[in-house]
C-alpha cells in the first residue's frame, strides 16, 4: 500500500465517475503524446493507460508512489519519471498534452512551467483548487482576473469545465476543486518582448486598486501616460490591451 504525504499536498481522487470524466475531457487523437503530472496512486492513470494509440508518460516526485504504481499497473513500467515536474526536462521532443490532478501547493508554479513549454504543449486538462481555476479562467472586469489570467490567456483559450466535491477525495481537502481545459491559440497576440510584457502585467496588478497611471509611471514616457487608458485599473484591461501597452514601454 502507500501513505498520504501532507508535505506533498496529496489528496487522491477516489470517485471513479469523476476520474473518468477528467480523462474524457482530454481530446485524444491517434499517436498523440500525453504527460500526466502527479499520478499519485493512479486514480486517472489507470484510465489513461487504457487509451489506445497514445504515447503516455507520467512524472511523480514521490518514490513510494512510483513503486506502488509500477506494482499495481505493470503497463506503466518504463513510463514514469521520478522527479519534480518543476525540475524535469522536456519529456518529449514533439508536441504533447498535459493532464493531472495537480498538487494544489504548487499548481501556480506548474502553470508557469507549462507556459515555458507553450510551444510544445497545445492542450492541458488540469484539476486545481477552485480559486486558482477561477483565476486562470477569469475575464477582464472580474475580481478574480489577475496576473495568472493574463499570462495564460495570452497563449491559451481557457474553459472552466466542472467542479469536484471534496468527498471525491481521500482525504477530503479543505478547499473546493475545479477542472479546466487549456487549448493553445492558433494565432496568439504578437508580443515583441515577453519579458517586458510580464513586467507590465505584474506591475499593473501589484497595485490593482489604483489607476494604472500610478503603478506604471516608471515604465512609460510622461506624455504617453496622459492617454485615457491609464485612468483605468488593471482588471479593466483585456489581454489585447496589455499587448498594445507593452509596445509603448520604455
Amino acid at each position: 500500500m502507500y501513505t498520504l504525504k501532507k508535505s506533498l499536498g496529496q489528496h487522491f481522487l477516489k470517485d471513479e465517475n469523476m476520474c473518468r470524466k477528467i480523462v474524457e475531457a482530454l481530446p485524444v487523437t491517434d499517436g498523440m503524446q500525453v504527460l500526466e503530472v502527479g499520478p499519485g496512486a493512479g486514480a486517472i492513470t489507470k484510465y489513461l493507460l487504457e487509451i489506445p494509440g497514445i504515447r503516455f508518460m507520467a512524472v511523480e516526485l514521490d518514490t513510494e508512489k512510483v513503486s506502488y504504481l509500477e506494482a499495481t499497473y505493470p503497463a506503466i513500467r518504463g513510463k514514469l519519471i521520478n522527479e519534480s515536474f518543476l525540475e524535469t526536462a522536456l519529456p518529449y521532443q514533439d508536441q504533447f498534452a498535459v493532464i493531472g490532478n495537480f498538487p494544489y501547493n504548487i499548481s501556480t508554479q506548474i502553470m508557469f512551467r507549462i507556459l515555458e513549454w507553450k510551444n510544445q504543449v497545445p492542450l492541458v486538462v488540469g484539476m486545481f483548487q477552485k480559486e486558482v481555476a477561477q483565476r486562470i479562467a477569469a475575464k477582464h472586469g472580474n475580481r478574480d482576473y489577475g496576473i495568472l489570467s493574463v499570462l495564460v490567456q495570452l497563449y491559451y483559450k481557457v474553459e472552466y469545465l466542472f467542479e469536484v466535491h471534496e468527498n471525491c477525495f481521500n482525504p477530503p481537502p479543505k478547499v473546493k476543486s475545479a477542472v479546466i481545459r487549456l487549448t493553445r491559440l492558433e494565432t496568439p497576440p504578437p508580443v515583441k518582448d515577453a519579458r517586458k510584457f510580464t513586467l507590465l502585467v505584474k506591475t499593473a496588478f501589484g497595485q490593482r486598486r489604483k489607476q494604472l497611471r500610478n503603478p506604471l509611471k516608471g515604465l512609460f514616457d510622461k506624455t504617453f501616460l496622459q492617454e485615457p487608458i491609464f485612468s483605468k485599473r488593471a482588471e479593466e484591461l483585456t489581454v489585447a490591451d496589455f499587448v498594445t501597452l507593452s509596445e509603448h514601454m520604455l
